[in-house]
């Protein structure tokens, strides 16, 4: 009696095509098609979950070049003037205290300035 693989190609393919569910055309529900574009959509989700941090970064970056502007300074000045008066935040926390306590932001712009 030879041995079929039915049931493990069934599961294989059934996983691929709920992969594939909402994608246009036969890109869908095509064997061939679906594997390609299931395979190239992890490629882009497992590349664009690196990029989300830089793109995050940026973001940060924006926000505080806009606040430290306002308060008349560059935003390379005030990066500088933090880190020589050894304050260590990250752009994160500096975007997020910028967006949201504007009196504590003015306080670390005059300490940048200062050093």
């Amino acid at each position: 009696m030879r041995v079929k693989n039915v049931v493990q190609t069934r599961q294989r393919k059934k996983k691929v095509f709920r992969l594939s569910k909402g994608y246009y055309s036969d890109k869908n529900n095509r064997w061939r098609m679906a594997i390609q574009q299931v395979e190239k959509s992890l490629v882009y989700a497992y590349n664009d979950r690196k990029d989300r941090k830089g793109t995050f970064r940026r973001m940060w970056i924006v926000r505080l070049n806009a606040a430290v502007r306002e308060e008349g300074l560059s935003y390379n000045r005030f990066i500088s003037g933090l880190k020589k008066a050894n304050v260590i935040l990250d752009r994160k926390m500096l975007a997020e205290i910028a967006v949201t306590d504007n009196a504590t932001f003015k306080q670390l712009v005059e300490i940048a300035k200062a050093a």
